[in-house]
């Protein structure tokens, strides 16, 4: 796994490649995201923490930032059942988002990095002649914490 200062050299490439610059802002909301990775992030929370930062930062510059990592596959916004957009890294190399598991009694999210929907997918482009390019797949149910606590 990539630690953070790697993670931040290869982000600062692709922006260079999309002609965009990782202005000290910029990079402030990446590394917040970067040290949070696990936490699956709001704008609003994302920007709290930059602020710990560097106090002059904005939300509508967090917002943008947010924005533009997201266009360029480096993020990924997604929404779970509390109706806030909240962000994910995009894992280095990955051809999918990868999927969830989120516990409807704790609130917590966690990661699964498998690739559960190959086959699928093909079903999908065979039988509908629809090029699939991407999916999200979220399983809501209860975590193994919640439930040894009943």
């Amino acid at each position: 796994m990539e630690n953070t200062m790697e993670s931040l050299i290869r982000i600062k490439k692709k922006l260079h490649e999309a002609s965009y610059k990782l202005t000290p802002q910029r990079e402030t909301t990446v590394l917040v995201l970067l040290e949070n990775e696990k936490d699956h992030l709001s704008a609003e929370e994302i920007y709290m923490l930059a602020k710990l930062k560097a106090p002059d930062i904005g939300l509508a510059t967090v917002y943008r930032t947010l924005e533009m990592l997201t266009e360029l596959k480096i993020l990924d916004k997604i929404s779970f059942t509390d109706g806030l957009a909240r962000y994910d890294m995009r894992k280095e190399g990955a051809k999918h988002f990868h999927h969830h598991l989120l516990c409807l009694e704790c609130g917590d999210i966690e990661e699964v990095e498998d690739d559960l929907l190959i086959e699928v997918e093909q079903v999908v482009e065979d039988r509908f002649k629809f090029k699939v390019t991407d999916h999200r797949l979220t399983f809501h149910g209860v975590c193994h914490r919640c439930l040894d606590k009943k």
